[in-house]
């Protein structure tokens, strides 16, 4: 199950919402909800791979990336916020929570 924890972007204060768990939204929707949160390469990217792996395999290799992928994507697409500029803008036990989950010392 995906926790929340949110946020801010440490120049422009946008605040975001960063996840860390399993995604079920990813298992059952595949990519999309990489495109929902404006991640356009990881959509792009994704869907590619996932479509080769269709074809060569008949499916049975999509479905295994998807299943390996929603353990993978929340802790992807979090950490990749924290490295473009976002900090941790949640509460202490949330913050600290979210660190250990995400192996963020």
């Amino acid at each position: 199950m995906a926790q929340i924890v949110m946020l801010k972007h440490k120049d422009s204060g946008i605040v975001k919402k960063g996840f860390y768990g399993f995604s079920w939204t990813t298992l059952f929707f595949g990519f999309f909800p990489a495109l929902f949160r404006s991640d356009f390469l990881t959509f792009i990217g994704g869907a590619v791979v996932l479509i080769l792996l269709a074809v060569l395999t008949f499916g049975i290799g999509a479905a295994v990336a998807m299943f390996v992928w929603a353990f993978m994507y929340n802790k992807y697409y979090t950490r990749k916020l924290l490295e473009n500029g976002y900090v941790f803008a949640d509460s202490e036990g949330k913050t600290v929570e979210a660190k250990s989950r995400l192996g963020i010392a």
